[in-house]
């Protein structure tokens, strides 16, 4: 059985480095023991949150229940034809790490998406993606026991209904499945297929003084996020805090008139992805600070915990944040992180 640990901090399993604690703490490295917890007295009696790499969650305060950290590991090539090679990956492995294994094995799709932090598990829930790619331009299907009845269940591209940082397991099925494994189909050699659409990366590109393979892309990527983006083993943070708005083009236009300025990419012929850090810079919170609460000084949609903030004082900063662009563009920005209060 799972040994279930009491009153246990969080701070070294949630990258916003935020110090709550958890009245019970346990650790699941097998389905076995993912079924055991399911079976537990202690499971039916108390709330209940999940962990993967604890990188997309603000934590508000102590967690009066029990926290699981989902750690299944391993890593395979599943199949090998001459178009595709179907690889997967379990739900507490590294992200990124699993990324640099890909490169390692010569397979293209998942350079783009370079140094996000996280585990793969929770790669699926929001659908992650980065400079022009996505998860669910490469994902096959995955596994998920479902918390009901501890029975293991796979669902495809479609059943998981992916949208913009969005899957089913943020809306009908959220709390319902554990996600086990993923798989992914990624290209052999022969097809690699890179994509430079990003300004960023073909300027690292050409500063790097290479051509574009999966793997140079792979280091460019790399590069811009580490000279954008604060490491979280160094300053707390979950990365991008708010989801860039989609508006109406519409409103774009008519916003332009006052910024011409304005980031703006097109999603449809009726809408408009704005750029959300553009527009917290804009409203005059970049490198702002309060406490050890912040704004990051070379990237506005990241929020950062300099040291000993809490998650409400965050929170409040992110509020304050929201208000402050609504009241100056009329735009309304979400989080993207998940606040656990």
């Amino acid at each position: 059985m799972t040994e279930i640990r009491e009153n246990v901090s969080l701070k070294p399993y949630n990258t916003f480095g935020i110090d709550v604690k958890a009245r019970y703490f346990s650790e699941a490295g097998s389905l076995e023991e993912l079924r055991g917890i399911l079976d537990h007295n202690l499971f039916k009696t108390v709330p209940v949150l999940w962990m993967g790499g604890g990188s997309n969650m603000l934590l508000v305060s102590d967690f009066e229940g029990w926290v699981i950290r989902v750690n299944l590991r391993g890593k395979h090539v599943e199949e090998k034809t001459d178009a595709k090679v179907v690889v997967s990956a379990c739900a507490g492995e590294n992200w990124h790490q699993f990324v640099l294994w890909t490169l390692e094995q010569n397979l293209g799709g998942l350079e783009n998406l370079s140094l996000i932090p996280g585990n793969v598990g929770t790669a699926p829930m929001q659908n992650i993606g980065a400079y022009g790619a996505e998860i669910k331009d490469t994902f096959l299907k995955l596994e998920g026991l479902n918390i009901q009845n501890g029975e293991l269940e796979t669902f495809d591209r479609e059943q998981c209904a992916f949208g913009y940082r969005e899957s089913v397991f943020k809306r009908s099925l959220k709390g319902k499945y554990i996600i086990t494994k993923v798989y992914f189909s990624l290209t052999p050699e022969a097809e690699h297929s890179v994509n430079t659409q990003y300004g960023a990366i073909e300027a690292q590109l050409s500063e790097m003084g290479t051509k574009a393979t999966i793997h140079s892309v792979s280091e460019a990527v790399i590069a811009i996020r580490s000279s954008k983006l604060p490491n979280p083993k160094e300053i707390g943070n979950s990365g991008s805090f708010f989801k860039n708005p989609v508006v109406s083009a519409a409103q774009v236009e008519e916003l332009k008139k006052t910024y011409p300025d304005l980031v703006a990419y097109p999603v449809s012929e009726k809408e408009v992805k704005l750029a959300a850090g553009w527009l917290i810079e804009k409203a005059g919170w970049k490198g702002y600070r309060k406490g050890d609460a912040g704004v990051h000084k070379n990237q506005a949609l990241v929020l950062v915990n300099y040291g000993n903030a809490s998650g409400k004082e965050i929170v409040a900063l992110s509020r304050e944040i929201q208000q402050s662009v609504f009241r100056t563009f009329g735009v309304p920005l979400e989080a993207e992180v998940n606040i656990i209060e």
